[in-house]
């Protein structure tokens, strides 16, 4: 098909058909568009990859993670495209306090789409290297990690 001949509204109703069947299809369950198939781009190249764990979709609202291994471990995944940095990771203490986090996962998962949602890299964060380069969202109140050459360089590259 050449959408490039289709009008206007035959564009926006092929949009909103194209959402319903990515509902239908449970590659994604909310209106968080990129969040969701970052999760879903996630949880399926780990899924076909036999060096990494295999991946499945955490319940819904589970809270603080998307995904668990068949070993158990617990991952969070967030996905960005042309922003420095992450959604939030909440539940944890505020910036300041002497509080020690308690664990919320064992990996946190970082999928980088282009903007047209064509994944260019995933990395990967355990816990520790997590707690290591998150920075404070002041106006969100939480944690969140900046995608920089910095960060590249000091955690698992998986795609």
């Amino acid at each position: 098909m050449d959408i490039t001949k289709l009008s206007d509204s035959d564009i926006i109703e092929l949009y909103s058909q194209s959402i319903k069947e990515l509902k239908r299809r449970e590659i994604i369950r909310t209106k968080n568009i990129t969040g969701e198939l970052g999760e879903y781009i996630a949880v399926q190249y780990y899924k076909n990859n036999p060096t990494l764990p295999n991946l499945q979709f955490a319940p819904p609202s589970t809270e603080n993670i998307d995904a668990i291994s068949a070993k158990g471990e617990r991952y969070s995944i967030k996905t960005i495209t042309n922003t420095g940095s992450t959604g939030v990771f909440y539940g944890m203490p505020a910036q300041g306090s002497s509080e020690i986090p308690i664990q919320k996962f064992e990996y946190a998962v970082i999928v980088k789409l282009t903007d047209n949602f064509e994944l260019e890299q995933i990395l990967e964060l355990s816990w520790d290297e997590f707690l290591e380069n998150k920075k404070w969202h002041s106006r969100m109140q939480a944690w969140n990690l900046s995608y920089s050459n910095k960060l590249i360089k000091c955690v698992k590259n998986i795609y």
